[in-house]
């Protein structure tokens, strides 16, 4: 398949497309540094905390065209 044959599907199908082909990685074959991984257990701790801010995409694009 060619990028370009992409066109023809519709957004939701797209969505579901690019969810079969990363659910297709081996996760023994995904690597991260040992920093991130440390910056990702941070933050997983804190959501479960509680400690963690949410934003709608709304408030992140409004907030990126103020500065």
């Amino acid at each position: 398949m060619k990028i370009k044959d992409l066109n023809k599907f519709s957004n939701a199908e797209k969505i579901a497309l690019a969810e079969q082909l990363w659910d297709s990685v081996p996760k023994k074959d995904i690597t991260i540094s040992k920093g991130l991984q440390k910056e990702l257990d941070i933050r997983l701790q804190l959501a479960e905390e509680g400690k963690t801010e949410y934003y709608t995409w709304k408030e992140v694009k409004s907030h990126l065209k103020k500065i």
